[in-house]
């Protein structure tokens, strides 16, 4: 029984596509790709003669069988336009039916727009939500944009240029004016990433047309700083460092350090206990 290699392709320079990436489609049996014509230039340049197959969004079922017949008799590879399959493009299907017959699936790592754009953004990269592309419509994309309004994670979404500016203030009217990277056209010969706030970046493609393919890495939700504790909250968490067997005066530090109280306000609370 064949295997199934998600193989990341380039986003922009040729140059991205790992030796390994290069091997697994000359080897594979068939390939699956979003659209051929785009991959074929891909192959072209690597001179690799692998038979192809279509494989997106409006075919992605009714192709199931026939690239499950050719799992049967080896290994088929799945590619999309550029990046990553499967990440905003058609492979979820495919994974889980080939899954479902018994095959290995395996991925070959590499290009994906969303992890380049976060690396280089500036911003925490320790904990962050990739949410794709934003809802065409205006009423949905706020809906979806006030739902994670309060999350502290880094927010990673994908737009149009068509749609950009038209994104951007929705995400400034409801996020606030947060930090932003703006990256476009990467690993292109007109890469641009644009850092600043948000009502920056509305003001820099106001004035310069956006064109290519954006990718947008937004700042968490921070929290307000020197927000001092309640009183009763302190006690809360004075009470639960007891339990744990904190001393009194480590704990006294440390609860200062998180709620704004003076380290000896709280050792005196604690005790008076």
């Amino acid at each position: 029984m064949g295997t199934l290699y998600l193989v990341a392709t380039p986003i922009g320079n040729l140059e991205d596509l790992s030796p390994r990436a290069a091997r697994t489609l000359r080897e594979a049996r068939l390939i699956a790709a979003e659209d051929t014509r785009v991959t074929k230039k891909l192959l072209s340049h690597f001179d690799i003669h692998t038979p192809l197959t279509s494989y997106f969004e409006h075919n992605k079922l009714e192709k199931l069988d026939l690239v499950l017949a050719a799992l049967a008799e080896g290994d088929v590879a799945l590619v999309s336009d550029a990046g990553t399959p499967a990440i905003n493009d058609p492979g979820y299907e495919l994974v889980r039916a080939a899954l479902s017959a018994g095959h290995a699936v395996t991925t070959v790592p590499g290009p994906s727009a969303p992890l380049a754009a976060l690396t280089a953004s500036g911003l925490p990269t320790d904990a962050f939500l990739y949410l794709g592309y934003l809802p065409r419509k205006a009423s949905e994309r706020r809906e979806l944009v006030e739902k994670i309004a309060n999350l502290p994670y880094t927010l990673i979404f994908l737009e149009t240029p068509r749609r950009l500016l038209a994104a951007l203030a929705d995400l400034e009217a409801l996020l606030g004016d947060r930090p932003i990277a703006v990256a476009r056209e990467l690993t292109k010969l007109h890469e641009e990433i644009w850092r600043g706030a948000i009502s920056g970046a509305i003001e820099h493609f106001t004035q310069n047309e956006p064109r290519g393919e954006f990718t947008l890495v937004v700042a968490g939700k921070t929290k307000p700083k020197n927000q001092k504790w309640t009183e009763e909250k302190v006690m809360i968490a004075v009470k639960f460092g007891l339990k744990l067997g904190e001393s009194p005066s480590a704990l006294a530090k440390r609860v200062a350090q998180e709620s704004g109280w003076e380290r000896k306000e709280i050792y005196r609370r604690i005790t008076e206990k």
